[in-house]
Parts: C-alpha cells; structure tokens; sequence
C-alpha cells in the first residue's frame, strides 16, 4: 500500500503569462494618407494570410518532445507487455520519463527485473523503472476463488493463474531469466508518488500509456486530486465491448476485459478522474492484429539489439498493448473512432470487473468520463509502423548489456 505520509508538498501551476497585444495607431502617424492606407492594407493582408500559412506548413514534434510515462504489467520476456514498452521507448520522438510496474500478467517483483534487464539490453538504462502496486486495492486471488464457486470459472487470471515457461508461483519469487538478470536496480520511489511528481514538474506535458491494471493511477489520484488533470492525456489499452471473436474467453463474456477485471474499484475511480482526454485500445479491436510467424521474420532481419531480443523472445497471439502505444505514436493507424462514457462495475456479484459504457443519455451521470474508443484500423500500416520501431536502432542508446 502506499502511503502518503511523507507526501512532497507541490506548488500549483502559476498562472499562465498575461500577453500584451500590440495596437496601431495613426494619432501621431506623419505618413501621407495614401502611404498609411498602403500600410494598413498590408498588415491586414500579413494577419490574415500568415496564421494560414504557418499552419498549412506545421512541421511535426520535434524529436524527444513528446513526454510519456508508461504504466505496464510487464510480464517478460518478449511478449505483449515488453513489446509495448519498446515501441515507446525505440521512438525518436519521445521523451519517457519512466516506466511504471503494476502486478498483472505477472508479478510486480519478477516485471520489474525483466524490465531493468530490457532497459540494459538496449542501452536505456537512464529511463527509470519504478516499482507500483503488487496486490489490486479489493480484489485477491483468494477472493476470485470463491466468487468463482458462484458465478464460474474465469479463464486468465493473470499472475494468479497463469505463467510462461515456469509454474505459476508467489508474488516475491522470481524465476530463472532466460534473458539474464539484470545488474541495474529499480528506483527507490513508489510509482503513485513518481507519477504525480512528473506531472507536476510538466504540467499538461505528460501522456500516461496505461497497458495494465489501473492500480498505479487509482493510488495516485488518491494521494493527489489534482494528478489527473495535471496530465495530458490517459493512452490505455483496456475494456471489451463487443469483440467479434470465437475466442471463449470473450464470447461467454464480451464485457470482461482482464487490465479492468483485475482491479475494478481501481478502473472505476480512474475512469471517474478528471482527465483531459482519454483514449481507449479496446479487446474489439486488438484481435484484429496478429504477432504471426511472417510477422516475426520480418523483425528477425533487425541488426540492433531491440529487434534481435524482439524475434527471440516474441509469441503469436494478438498485439494488444502494441496497438495503443503505436496508435498514440501514428494516430493514422486509427480509422475509425467513436465516444462513449465508461465504467467498471465494482458490484461484486456476476459482473464484477466488467465493462459499462452509455452514450449521454443514458448514462446515471455519477462522475463517469467520456472516452475515445478505438474502432477499426489500418492494419497494413499497423505493420510497418511497428515493424520500423522494433528494427530501428534506439535513440539514445548508450552502450547495451
């Protein structure tokens, strides 16, 4: 749990600075009329036409402009979460403050090592990794046990349920590294306290990628009222609506979602936190992206150490948290797009962690936020976006391990 007792006191924003606007005047103008009027002409014309121009030829961000704190369970190594991480990290025009661990696909004490290790393997090492919540605020493995004598079995559970390439074990054991263990260690700060110093230090500069439990923010909009709306913006891969999927884990229950199921009182207050915007990488559209074999071959070809490490460790299956990442990155990856409100049900009977939406008239107006939802995609492009960050070599690299 963690606490706010030693709390670092912030200072609000100051206030943005007063413009002064320039006026003309032709009180004391010593130009024959006809000059004045030649004057005046122009610098209308120079108004109208010049804020037209710069904005038809607005360059794009300027490499490592874009700041982004990335909030992952980050199971390892390869896979979804690692991935994910990598397509930030391997962007040119990003600038990532750090990256937070919450428990998840794995536990948090075994994703932090697989996380530093990543972050050696690339020459990263400079990005924090900074340890978050390892158990959700309400919700326990033993809890799900006996819920699940009630309403049935629930497929993935995550650390609680399921491993890869060793038995499912405890929080604090940390199984053999096919990767290597990592030499560097993690940051001395709790994620919550890391997370609301940054946006504090930018105010309304910091995007939040969230591809896990929300655990990590919901503590951190408990510590701190204002975290929410200091930041950017809220990236999230989270929630199913209505996957069209033969997949059982989603035909039987369309609206269980496992990054919203495994904390659901920690989604919903998220989801009632004032942010400015929030963007939604839903199960729907995942599972039309595949991590195939042709896939995989294509990011083998890499010479630099993230898509040689990539192709080693990578899986098929869909490329859930990749999408979000890559999707903030290339928002033309995305063509089609709709708004709802969200929620998740923290009643703790059959639909307990499920996902709730309603469209303005219909929704119980308690708080609930209006997010984008991703609905369709260029897949093609998806592709070669991702492809091109996973065979790049990193920017700022330093020397790898």
């Amino acid at each position: 749990m963690v606490s706010n007792r030693t709390r670092p006191q912030f200072k609000k924003p100051d206030n943005p600075m007063k413009t002064k606007v320039m006026t003309f005047s032709n009180r004391n103008n010593n130009l024959p009329c006809g000059a004045f009027a030649a004057l005046m002409f122009l610098l209308l014309f120079l108004v109208a036409f010049l804020p037209l121009s710069a904005s038809a030829q607005q360059s794009p961000p300027a490499p490592g402009s874009r700041k982004v704190i990335i909030d992952q369970d980050a199971s390892g190594p390869g896979g979804s979460d690692m991935q994910a991480i990598l397509s930030l990290v391997q962007s040119p025009d990003t600038d990532v403050l750090g990256i937070t661990v919450v428990t998840g696909d794995a536990w948090l004490a075994e994703e932090v090592q697989h996380t530093l290790r990543l972050m050696e393997i690339v020459g990263r090492t400079d990005i924090p990794v900074v340890p978050g919540a390892a158990f959700p605020l309400v919700n326990s493995k033993e809890y799900i046990a006996r819920w699940e004598t009630m309403h049935g079995k629930i497929i993935y559970q995550g650390a609680w349920n399921f491993a890869s390439g060793h038995a499912v074990h405890g929080p604090w054991e940390i199984p053999p590294m096919p990767e290597g263990a990592p030499t560097t260690k993690p940051a001395d700060e709790d994620a919550a306290h890391f997370l609301i110093r940054m946006v504090h230090k930018y105010p309304h500069e910091v995007t939040i990628v969230a591809a896990g439990p929300l655990t990590n923010l919901a503590l951190a909009q408990a510590i701190d009222p204002q975290f929410a709306s200091l930041a950017k913006e809220l990236v999230m891969m989270g929630s199913s609506l209505n996957p069209q999927t033969d997949d059982p884990e989603f035909t039987i229950t369309p609206r269980r979602e496992f990054n919203l199921w495994f904390d659901p009182e920690a989604s919903s207050r998220v989801f009632h936190s004032d942010w400015a915007r929030v963007i939604v990488t839903t199960v729907d559209i995942s599972i039309k992206t595949h991590m195939t074999k042709e896939l995989i071959a294509e990011i083998a070809k890499g010479q630099y150490p993230a898509g040689i490490y990539t192709a080693k460790y990578a899986q098929p299956g869909y490329l859930w948290d990749e999408l979000a990442a890559v999707a903030w990155l290339d928002p033309s990856v995305i063509t089609k797009t709709h708004k709802v409100y969200m929620d998740v049900s923290t009643d703790h009977g059959a639909s307990y962690g499920d996902t709730l939406i309603w469209v303005n008239d219909t929704r119980p107006h308690l708080g609930e936020r209006e997010v984008e939802i991703q609905d369709d995609l260029n897949t093609e492009k998806f592709y070669r976006d991702f492809v091109e960050l996973m065979t790049r070599a990193t920017p700022k690299a330093h020397d790898a391990k």
